[in-house]
Formats: C-alpha cells, structure tokens, sequence
C-alpha cells in the first residue's frame, strides 16, 4: 500500500514523502491518526494544496518539543525501589514510572515519549534514558534507581 505521509515519522519518511507500507500499517494506524493519507491523484492534489500549512504546522510542534527538551537540560531523577541484596530489582522500572518520575519534576511527559530499548530496568544504579519528543527531538535523562530504605517499625515486641 502507498501512501502519503503528513508528518515526519521516523524511519519512514518526511513530510509529502511518497513511501510504501504494510496495507494494515497504513489502513490501522497512519490513516486513522491522520499522519498519512492513500496515495491516489486526487489525494496528492489536496496535499499540494495544503503543503504549506503541513509544513507550519509541523515546525511548530518540533519548536514547542525543543522547548520541552531545553526544560530538561541535564536533568536527572531517582527512583526508589525494593531490592535485593545483589542490587536486582524485585519487579522493574518502566516507561510507566519514568514518565511519572520526571513529571514530578514540573517537565509534562507521556510514557510512549519514554524510550527503553533494553527493556525496563531491573538493577540499582545510574541508567541514561532517552526521550523521544519528535522524530527530529531527542533528549537524554538520568535516572538513578536506589534501594528503598525499609522503615523498621519496632513496636517494642
């Protein structure tokens, strides 16, 4: 299936770039989410005529991510979490608690923004994460997992 793409998505193509997908790729997510359209003539025709504004619109959503990604200049975060004594992790980090972490920070973040490519984290220390605002802007987190200090309630027994 060919189709027409509205926004810059990454690893696929530019804006108005002509590119060929799987047909359930196409038919299931570019299309509905309105960030590609099937390539007919007549659709090419309606892009031309509205290439400009795309082009507006789409530099103003990759200003406004660059101006989130200078808000997160050299920011880092710690996670608290319960650990073994061989600093693995009972359970793991995710793009869930990241995302909950840096939000803490006053920084809006969603968790598809945070990207993981090892998986989530399962072991205490310092881990770089990236964030992906846009297809044209990345951001680097820290985040450091530490042990939670379980809190010894002696009642006196």
């Amino acid at each position: 299936m060919e189709v027409i793409l509205l926004e810059k998505i990454h690893k696929l193509g530019d804006l108005g770039d002509k590119v060929r997908v799987r047909a359930g790729y196409g038919r299931n997510f570019l299309i509905p989410q309105k960030r590609a359209v099937a390539a007919t003539q007549e659709n090419a025709e309606k892009f031309e005529a509205q290439r400009v504004d795309l082009e507006k619109a789409q530099s103003d959503v990759l200003s406004a991510a660059e101006h989130r990604i200078e808000g997160m200049a050299d920011l880092s975060v710690t996670i608290a979490t319960k650990a073994g004594t061989e600093g693995k992790l009972y359970g793991s980090i995710g793009a869930v608690e990241i995302a909950e972490a840096i939000s803490a920070t006053g920084n809006e973040i969603e968790k598809r923004e945070v990207r993981l490519p090892d998986g989530p984290l399962r072991e205490l220390g310092e881990h770089h994460v990236t964030i992906h605002m846009h297809a044209d802007a990345n951001t680097s987190v820290t985040v450091y997992v530490v042990a939670e200090e379980e809190a010894i309630a002696d009642s006196g027994h």
